[in-house]
């Protein structure tokens, strides 16, 4: 996904500097010498690109929601201003969605029969408007298909007075510009779908056996230690809740650490002192944001390797120190571990995790929110424990802790 959005980021440069000479060329053609008495603002084509760049800068955030009437309302007049044209319309494939300009009353309804032609073909067109109103200065019209993963999504189309070669170039680039953005629309859907998908999937394989164990434990101080029944019952509650929100894919660290607390408590509740666990937290990196039950897993991963498979005491080490621009977790247990070759098998996806909560799933989540550099890194070996490190950038564009 990475390379694809870098694909297109740079199309849209592309598009935007060619769109943006034409309008140039027609700018130099029709300013002459404007701005070469008093403050320098650079040649006529410098002038019209700069503007182009701005205006489209201000038009893509509402394209990036898709293609809707609410969207195209609001992107109609930056895209109108950006090709200078009389009037301007954004189509789909069966209505007028959005109408910039004088005229939209009497030519409203003979777009769409416009628009079919130029959608079935899939190329721009440029065409006589056919409006009988001799006072309507819309003459001539360039329609241009807009594009998206599932094809021809509708069509942008420029209004003028008079046909124009200029016009025709400039409204088809434009148009390639606007369907590379509904395109990474579309590519921002699909990561989200995606994320909240791979959530399920984290959700979905918390234990039972977990769950079923902390009841179990709890029922057994109901009558022994009524007091810790209560406080391990309320711990529970306050797990489960925070495991199965509905709401966000990012959270503060400090409230997957809580939850990983609550955890262990339920955990400690079973295994009583063959568990011991030390936390080593720095304040300063508890504010930082990361993906939603990106620790717990391999917590639970670790109660798993070195309890459940063993009957030794088994230490748990988390700790959350400041690195600068980065906060660093670990995790780590004296446990069984594990053969190397096989952890980068599971990694790789190459074979999948005999139980419990995948750690390819996890590393797999950090690599897609904040690049390759990101990914787990595991130190382990046969009976040898096993130590977890996860690097976390305090700020990354994007990622940022949901309201609740």
């Amino acid at each position: 996904m990475t390379g694809t959005l870098a694909a297109a980021l740079a199309a849209t440069g592309t598009l935007l500097l060619a769109a943006g000479f034409a309008l140039g060329r027609l700018a130099a053609r029709r300013g002459g010498r404007d701005g070469r008495d008093g403050l320098d603002l650079g040649t006529p084509v410098e002038r019209a690109t700069f503007h182009t760049l701005h205006t489209a800068s201000l038009a893509a955030p509402p394209l990036r929601a898709g293609l809707t009437e609410d969207t195209a309302r609001k992107a109609a007049r930056r895209l109108r201003s950006l090709l200078g044209t009389e009037a301007l319309a954004l189509t789909d494939r069966t209505a007028v969605l959005a109408w910039d300009g004088p005229g939209g009353a009497h030519h409203t309804a003979q777009v769409l029969e416009r628009v079919a032609e130029v959608l079935d073909s899939g190329r721009s067109q440029s065409v006589r408007a056919g409006c009988t109103d001799p006072g309507c200065p819309l003459r001539w019209a360039v329609i241009a298909p807009l594009t998206g993963e599932e094809g021809v999504l509708g069509a942008l189309v420029a209004y003028g007075s008079r046909e124009s070669a200029v016009l025709v170039r400039a409204a088809t680039e434009v148009a390639r510009w606007v369907s590379v953005q509904l395109e990474l629309a579309e590519l921002d859907r699909s990561r989200t779908r995606l994320m909240e998908a791979e959530i399920r999937a984290l959700r979905a394989q918390i234990s039972p056996h977990f769950i079923y164990n902390s009841l179990a434990a709890i029922a057994s101080f109901v009558r022994t230690d009524p007091g810790r029944a209560r406080e391990l019952l309320l711990e529970f509650a306050d797990f489960t809740r925070y495991s199965f929100r509905r709401h966000g894919e990012f959270a503060q660290l400090a409230d997957e650490l809580r939850s990983i607390e609550q955890y262990l408590a339920l955990a400690g509740a079973r295994f009583g002192d063959r568990l011991q666990v030390t936390l080593q937290v720095a304040p300063e990196v508890l504010p930082v944001t990361l993906p939603f039950l990106c620790l717990q897993p391999l917590v639970e991963n670790a109660v798993k390797h070195g309890l459940e498979d063993s009957r030794k005491t088994c230490r748990i080490t988390i700790a959350a120190q400041d690195a600068g621009a980065e906060a660093v977790v670990t995790i780590e247990d004296d446990g069984v571990g594990m053969d190397p070759d096989a952890l980068r098998a599971i990694l790789a996806g190459e074979r999948p995790q005999s139980s419990g909560i995948g750690l390819s799933n996890v590393d797999e989540r950090l690599r897609q929110v904040y690049g390759d550099d990101y990914g787990l890194v595991v130190e382990t070996g046969v009976d040898a424990g096993m130590k977890v490190t996860v690097r976390l950038p305090k700020y990354r564009a994007g990622v940022h802790r949901d309201t609740l």
